[in-house]
């Protein structure tokens, strides 16, 4: 397998954290770190994903200053417009130039009751609007114990890219939920086992070539001391970073996880 195709992608969730204002400051702040350490975007991408309420914010500050920094939604409405209180549009985000979305987070699966075919409506709708979706999969640990390591998210990919338009990009991440903000990230290895067998989900739906350039990330307790681990996998190509995201030294060396592996 050709792994050089795909640029790596390190992905950091906010999820309910950071006002407009805190998320200028951090944002700023990660710029300057990375800028300091001549991070090079062309060879490991990096996003951001703030709350709605600050994604005006991000997107003025990043088209002012030329960050290379991309942003995203948290979530995205199945619906264009219309009579859903406190929803958003995917045509709404991408007016403020996101370019991503995250789709199917087990957050939004656990406490609003998405299911796999609403995540497919989703991916439907980001693609329509333009946006690439961050697709996320994984099994608690009642799933893992029942149905074993890849049963489980390679069902929940298999529904969502029903939605995804033919030749459009989409990225999988893969997150199991029994590690996730517990601390106990998976294995290196354990990651590569899951993420081996979601590339062919996606050759299989979407054709050779995307399951070749599609990137599959890891995500769960992901640190600057474990992501050299997980990089070095053939099927790895970035991490969904959530708690660790909102740390500027933490996250700003998960981006710089070239310096540290070996």
């Amino acid at each position: 397998m050709n792994t050089t195709t795909r640029r790596p992608l390190i992905a950091g969730n906010w999820k309910m954290n950071l006002d407009h204002l805190q998320s200028i400051a951090f944002l700023q702040k990660l710029e300057w770190a990375l800028k300091d350490a001549n991070h090079d975007y062309g060879a490991v991408e990096v996003a951001v994903f703030p709350p709605f309420t600050d994604l005006r914010s991000v997107q003025t500050l990043v088209s002012a200053d030329k960050y290379e920094i991309a942003f995203g939604g948290q979530d995205l409405s199945a619906h264009d417009s219309g009579a859903y209180t406190g929803e958003i549009s995917g045509a709404f985000l991408s007016a403020l130039g996101a370019g991503y979305v995250i789709i199917g987070h087990s957050e939004r699966r656990q406490y609003h009751g998405e299911t796999d075919e609403l995540v497919a409506a989703k991916v439907a709708a980001a693609h329509k609007h333009g946006l690439v979706p961050v697709i996320c999969v994984g099994e608690t640990a009642e799933d893992l114990e029942e149905h074993g390591p890849s049963a489980v998210p390679v069902a929940q990919l298999r529904t969502a890219l029903g939605g995804a338009e033919q030749g459009k990009e989409v990225v999988v991440a893969y997150e199991p939920v029994w590690a996730i903000g517990s601390g106990q990230a998976a294995t290196a290895e354990q990651a590569e086992q899951v993420c081996a067998a979601l590339r062919p989900v996606v050759a299989e739906l979407l054709g050779e070539e995307a399951g070749e350039s599609t990137r599959v990330l890891y995500g769960g307790s992901v640190k600057s001391g474990n992501i050299a681990g997980f990089m070095r996998q053939p099927n790895v190509d970035g991490a969904l970073v959530g708690g660790a995201s909102l740390q500027l030294e933490e996250f700003s060396a998960i981006v710089r996880y070239q310096k540290h592996v070996v």
